[in-house]
């Protein structure tokens, strides 16, 4: 079966005049002072290091803007999907600065 993800579960319908709506499901971005997000630092296997930015509440195009914005101005790569922002590295203390500069309230997540 392919890509059932943006169907509900529905396959087939005997209905000849069925016509499958989708949904949408993309969420609006809300303004910075809305929104609270958390950096946390994870560790990945071989020993490696990657600060993670959750909770951030936008569309894809502002989610993958902010996320461009972060690597650029760490000068890291990294990537941004399932809703959390990823970046190689230990860049916390940046990534709280940066993002409360553009009126965020950030938190630091775990120790």
């Amino acid at each position: 079966m392919k890509n059932l993800k943006n169907t509900n579960g529905i396959v087939f319908s005997t209905d000849p005049n069925f016509k499958f709506e989708q949904d949408s499901n993309e969420q609006e971005t809300l303004p910075a002072a809305e929104q609270k997000l958390y950096v946390r630092l994870d560790r990945l296997k071989g020993g490696k290091v990657a600060t993670a930015i959750e909770n951030y509440i936008a569309t894809d195009a502002d989610f993958n803007a902010l996320a461009k914005e972060l690597k650029a101005k760490c000068g890291v790569g990294g990537t941004a999907k399932e809703g959390e922002i990823i970046l190689q590295g230990d860049h916390r203390d940046k990534v709280v600065g940066l993002l409360a500069a553009k009126g965020f309230a950030v938190k630091k997540k775990g120790g």
